[in-house]
């Protein structure tokens, strides 16, 4: 179960580290009854354990994307469809290719994605939290750096 808590803080660290910019933009957008938070991060963040529990690349030009849904008054998140799309300056898009993870109630959902040293990256990500009503859908953009 430790290993499992630190997915979900490097959403939070990743929100406030320095390799990131336009560090006005919120770390969640509301949509109703639900808000969607979301972070990007350098898969170096992630212990090698953690990673090989999920199996997920680490690298210098390997990140994640995390994905939370909440819906108001409830703990721990809600399943959604997720998915999306990331792209560099120069229009190279990558489809962003989401797995649950599931702790107790907390659940996310993690993408990773390949950058280029000091990349701009855009994501277009669309979530749906219920099956039978529109998607919802956040863009944010991060610059990433390798971790040498």
């Amino acid at each position: 179960m430790k290993k499992l808590l630190l997915i979900p803080a490097f959403l939070l660290l990743s929100l406030s580290a320095s390799h990131l910019s336009f560090a006005a933009d919120q770390p969640f957008k509301a949509f109703g009854d639900y808000k969607v938070f979301y972070s990007a991060f350098n898969s170096s963040f992630i212990t090698p354990e953690v990673a090989a529990s999920y199996n997920i690349t680490r690298g210098k030009d390997w990140g994640l994307v995390n994905i939370a849904v909440v819906k108001d008054g409830a703990q721990g998140g809600s399943t959604a469809l997720v998915k999306g799309h990331v792209s560099n300056i120069i229009a190279q898009q990558q489809v962003l290719d989401f797995f649950e993870v599931r702790e107790g109630k907390v659940v996310y959902y993690l993408a990773p994605f390949r950058f280029e040293d000091e990349d701009a990256m855009t994501f277009k990500i669309s979530i749906r939290p219920d099956p039978d009503k529109p998607a919802h859908n956040i863009r944010f953009q991060r610059r990433f750096y390798h971790d040498e």
